[in-house]
C-alpha cells in the first residue's frame, strides 16, 4: 500500500487533505508542531478508512528534525510516495512594520520547510522511480496580498521551487505539482471581521467560499495515477477570484 505524508496535516486544509488521501487508500502519516491532541484526531479518522496512519511532532525548518521524521515514516509505514507540503504559518503586517524575525520565521516553515522534505522525499522516490509531490501555495502568491509580503514572498517561491524541481525529475518518473487556494473557509477566516469577508466574495464569480474539501480533493487527483502527465503545475482552487 502507499504511502503518504502531510505536513501540518493535524487540523484545517491539512486534516482534510489526510482524511482524503486515506479515504484513497493510502496510508497516511502527518506531522505536527503544536497540539497532539489534534494529531490523534485526525489518525483516528483516517484509520476508519482501514489503513494504517501515524503522526510525528517535527519543525519542517530543521533538516535534523525533517531527517529523522521521514526516517521513522520509512521505518514503520515504508518510503514516501505522495509528499504533501501543506505546513505553513502566517505573520502578516505591513511591510513598514515586519520585523525580520517575522519575515524569516514565514520563510523558513513555508518554504525552506518544503524544500527539506522535498529533499528528504525525493531520493527514495528517485529509486522507485515513481513519487507525487504536492505543494500547498497560494493564490497570494500569484496575486500578491497587502499586509503580506513575507507570506506572498513565500508561497511564490513555492510556485517557483515546484516548476524546477518538476524538470529535474521528470525524468525519474516523480510529478511536482502546487495548488493554490483561494478563499478557504477555516478556523482561521471565520475569524474575520464580517465586512473582510464580504469584500472577498464579491470577487469569487461563483459566489462562494471555498471549502477545505475542495482543495483536497485536487490534492487527491494530483496524488493518483489518473494525473500522470501532470506535472511542474500551479492548480488554483479559487472559485475563480
Amino acid at each position: 500500500m502507499s504511502v503518504a505524508l502531510v505536513t501540518g496535516g493535524s487540523r484545517g486544509i491539512g486534516r482534510v487533505i489526510a482524511e482524503k488521501l486515506a479515504s484513497a487508500g493510502f496510508n497516511i502519516a502527518i506531522c505536527y508542531s503544536g497540539n497532539e491532541s489534534a494529531a490523534q484526531e485526525t489518525i483516528e479518522l483516517c484509520k476508519k478508512h482501514g489503513v494504517q496512519a501515524m503522526y510525528l511532532k517535527a519543525d519542517v525548518s530543521s533538516e535534523a528534525e525533517v531527517s529523522e521524521m521521514f526516517a521513522q515514516v520509512k521505518s514503520l509505514l515504508g518510503p514516501v510516495d505522495v509528499l504533501v507540503n501543506n505546513a505553513g504559518v502566517t505573520k502578516d503586517g505591513l511591510l513598514i512594520r515586519m520585523s525580520e524575525a517575522d519575515f524569516e520565521k514565514v520563510v523558513d516553515i513555508n518554504l525552506k520547510g518544503t524544500f527539506l522534505c522535498t529533499k528528504a522525499a525525493i531520493k527514495d522516490m528517485m529509486k522507485n522511480r515513481k513519487g507525487s509531490i504536492i505543494s500547498i501555495t497560494s493564490i497570494v502568491g500569484v496575486q500578491g496580498n497587502a499586509g503580506q509580503a513575507n507570506y506572498a514572498a513565500s508561497k511564490a517561491g513555492l510556485i517557483g521551487f515546484t516548476k524546477s524541481v518538476a524538470r529535474e525529475y521528470g525524468a525519474k518518473g516523480v510529478r511536482v505539482n502546487a495548488v493554490a487556494p483561494g478563499f478557504i473557509q477555516t478556523a482561521m477566516t471565520d475569524e474575520l471581521p464580517e465586512n473582510v469577508k464580504e469584500d472577498y466574495l464579491k470577487r469569487i464569480p461563483l459566489n462562494r467560499f471555498g471549502q477545505a474539501e475542495d482543495v483536497a480533493n485536487v490534492v487527491e487527483f494530483l496524488a493518483s495515477e489518473k494525473a500522470s502527465y501532470i506535472t511542474g503545475q500551479v492548480v488554483e482552487v479559487t472559485g475563480g477570484m
